[in-house]
């Protein structure tokens, strides 16, 4: 448990920064998995629209700093590469 008034208020400051971080890190988490289940469906049609719902999740994520950017672009990159190959 923290004892300094200064740790004390660093864990008030945790708490509240993960409320407000929660909600877009769920929506990014939860695009990626809409796309993840249409590439595994084998609907290349609803993953191509997946992932143009799910580019701008992540990169707002990243804007945030809730991850960073360059994972952010590897992600996007990645499912672009595995929706391509759906052909």
């Amino acid at each position: 448990m923290a004892n300094t008034p200064s740790a004390k208020k660093a864990a008030r400051r945790i708490i509240r920064q993960t409320a407000v971080n929660k909600v877009p890190r769920t929506r990014m988490r939860g695009a990626v998995r809409a796309v993840e289940e249409a590439i595994a469906a084998g609907d290349k049609k609803a993953a191509q629209e997946a992932l143009r719902q799910a580019q701008p999740q992540i990169m707002k994520a990243a804007a945030r700093g809730l991850v960073h950017s360059n994972a952010a672009s590897r992600k996007v990159s990645r499912l672009s590469h595995r929706v391509a190959a759906l052909a």
